[in-house]
Order: structure tokens, then C-alpha cells, then sequence
């Protein structure tokens, strides 16, 4: 199925009931294909993820930090507003 933005915001309800029947739509704009709505399908989450503690991104290659969740605590241990122990206004 094929549709404009301008379908898109008139019959958006219409559209995602088509998809989920299990038909692909195509959005265009300007004419041009630019998106496609099709319908969405579960993942096994833990087939992605193999602890929930495990490191990403750019603490991926951090070796002193066994847990981001024990890092972030301890980082928080203590802080107060603006890192300021006491705030005193004049």
C-alpha cells in the first residue's frame, strides 16, 4: 500500500490498522518513497542481552568498573544540589 504525509496525518488509525493485518506501507513525500510502516515483531530480549549488567558502549573497554549500576550509585553517594554542601543566599 501506498500513501502521502498527508494521508498519513488525515488516516493515520487507517493506516495502522493495515498494518497490523500484515500489510507494508509506504509513505512518500514530495512524491518520493521516504519511510515504510511495517508491522512490528517481538524480540526475545534476552537473546540481545546477556546480563543485565553488562558494559556498552563507551564503557565497554572500562576494566576497573565490574558493574554500571554500583559505578553510577557511588557516583551519586554524597552529591548534593550543584555539588555544594551548603548554599547560602545574600
Amino acid at each position: 500500500m501506498k500513501a502521502t504525509a498527508k494521508d498519513l496525518r488525515i488516516h493515520l488509525k487507517g493506516l495502522l490498522d493495515a498494518v497490523s493485518k500484515g500489510e507494508d506501507v509506504v509513505i512518500a513525500f514530495r512524491g518520493k518513497p521516504c519511510a515504510r510502516l511495517v508491522p512490528y515483531e517481538k524480540t526475545d530480549k534476552s537473546a540481545d542481552v546477556d546480563s543485565k549488567n553488562d558494559l556498552f558502549g563507551i564503557w565497554a573497554d572500562r576494566n576497573d568498573i565490574e558493574s554500571v549500576d554500583e559505578y553510577v550509585q557511588n557516583l551519586r553517594k554524597g552529591s548534593s544540589l550543584l555539588g555544594c554542601s551548603k548554599i547560602t543566599f545574600i
